[in-house]
């Protein structure tokens, strides 16, 4: 096992300290500049397609609701990232991190939007909803099926069975630290939980999802809005402490300037997903009557989980001081913080919090691998294996270190990201074609709707023919 955590340990360092960082930001200012600035400009647009009403599709299939497809990103989005991954962000990377993760997110917003159109764009039929993601349009688009399988496996591996299990691994650390839950019991709660759900279906997920994340997301947010109110006249000082770090001198100096870059944008990702390959797996499942409109409701989700939730978690650890060489391992530092601010009840609020978070994460999560394991071969046999797989990975969390579950995690995230960044960098005109045209439909007072015949080549997409898709009334 030491061997192995070194082995992860060296990987991370050179993809991390020599191209993730490059390759994230610089990308993100690349789609954010050829998109014209979308996530910004077309920000009003966001809030009202997020409520769209269903297309009408001629073949009369139903996917999921554009808020629907939003819940299952966010129920991957919102969870461990945002409490645990924010701690050791701070703790590591000292308040700069913050910093960094909002540059993150404003900028990965562009790249979100660009990866969940291509999702919609490239999207298939099957049964009575719709599948789709990076592995589809890496054969559609790219014509390379080779290269779409390897994604699928990568994505199933990555999000199916490593991050879930370090959201397994935050729930039972939280537990353990405020009511001496042993890590076994559990392991075991979690995977009768999750096997309850997981073998229930899209629907179910979907259905779970919808509830579960606005609510614990709403009630987190207004204890957190609660905590900075209280705080109100430290606020000033934290955010000079945010940028002090995040660009001083003494930080550039010491190292800790690199360290606060590393943190933010490795927790930044880890949280919102923006360009990873993973959101377009939900992006793709929505009815929608133009593919921008979700590619516009994905990039909202990466504003609403970082500019929001994460924000509010670093705030409340920075003013509760104590996290630099804290003993304290993620959720535990964010218990801490909560406590020093609210009381001691906090400490159990945020152990129920981060389980309901943690717990729609692993749902989540758990569908981007079903839809990648439908790409690869339509097997029943091998789906039931996947999900023996996640409930065992699930259990594994829950009993692993902290420090090996993140560092794994860390490895496979970015192996994902650049597999994915390659492809819609590849694919980019196709979406400049795509918003081009919802722009100008914007324009003459439409609702807009998508004909794959304004496309130059639209031999790679099964979707959107003449007459499939009719606009809302």
């Amino acid at each position: 096992m030491e061997f192995l955590e070194g082995l992860v340990g060296e990987a991370n360092d050179i993809l991390w300290s020599y191209v993730l960082i490059i390759v994230l930001i610089g990308l993100g200012l690349y789609f954010t500049i050829r998109t014209g600035f979308v996530q910004f400009v077309n920000f009003k647009e966001m809030l009202r397609v997020i409520f769209d009403k269903r297309a009408i599709d001629a073949s009369g299939k139903k996917g999921t609701s554009s808020f629907q497809a939003f819940a299952i990103s966010a129920a991957s989005r919102v969870g461990t990232g945002n409490l645990a991954g924010v701690a050791s962000a701070v703790a590591v990377g000292g308040p700069g991190a913050i910093f960094w993760m909002w540059v993150i997110a404003l900028l990965g917003a562009a790249s979100g939007f660009v990866e969940s159109t291509l999702a919609q764009v490239y999207k298939v039929p099957d049964q009575n909803q719709y599948r789709g993601g990076p592995a589809y349009y890496m054969e559609r688009g790219l014509k390379k099926r080779w290269l779409g399988v390897v994604f699928a496996v990568t994505i199933t591996f990555t999000y199916g069975l490593v991050f879930n299990s370090v959201q397994s691994n935050t729930i039972s650390l939280a537990f353990e630290g405020e009511f001496a839950v042993s890590g076994t019991t559990m392991a075991i709660v979690l995977i009768v939980l999750t096997a309850a759900v997981i073998f229930g279906g899209l629907k179910s997920i979907a259905n779970v999802s919808q509830v579960i994340v606005p609510v614990m997301a709403i009630i987190y947010l207004l204890i957190a809005f609660y905590v900075v109110i209280i705080n109100l006249d430290a606020m000033p000082e934290m955010f000079s402490l945010i940028f002090a770090n995040a660009f001083g001198l003494k930080e550039v100096a010491g190292g800790g300037f690199g360290a606060a870059i590393l943190m933010g944008i490795k927790r930044g990702l880890f949280s919102n997903e923006a360009g990873m390959g993973s959101a377009p797996n939900a992006a793709a499942t929505a009815e929608v009557t133009h593919p921008v409109k979700q590619g516009l409701i994905q990039a909202l989700g990466v504003f609403f989980d970082t500019l929001l939730i994460c924000s509010a978690t670093g705030f409340i650890i920075i003013t509760a001081g104590g996290y630099a060489g804290s003993d304290l391992d993620g959720i535990q530092l964010t218990q801490n913080a909560f406590t020093q601010h609210v009381g001691e009840w906090s400490g159990i609020f945020i152990a129920i919090a981060i389980f309901l978070f943690a717990y729609s994460s692993i749902l989540g999560n758990y569908y981007y691998g079903e839809s990648n394991i439908g790409y690869i071969k339509n097997s029943p046999t091998w789906l039931f294996l996947y999900r023996l797989a996640v409930l065992a990975m699930v259990a594994f969390g829950a009993l692993a270190s902290f420090d090996f579950v993140w560092a794994l995690a860390d490895l496979t995230m970015a192996i994902m990201a650049l597999i994915n960044l390659y492809a819609i960098v590849m694919l980019y005109k196709i979406v400049h074609r795509v918003l081009v045209d919802y722009r100008k439909q914007r324009k003459e007072g439409k609702d807009p709707v998508f004909n794959r015949e304004i496309l130059d080549d639209p031999s790679g997409v099964e979707f959107w023919q003449t007459g499939q898709v009719k606009g809302n009334d």
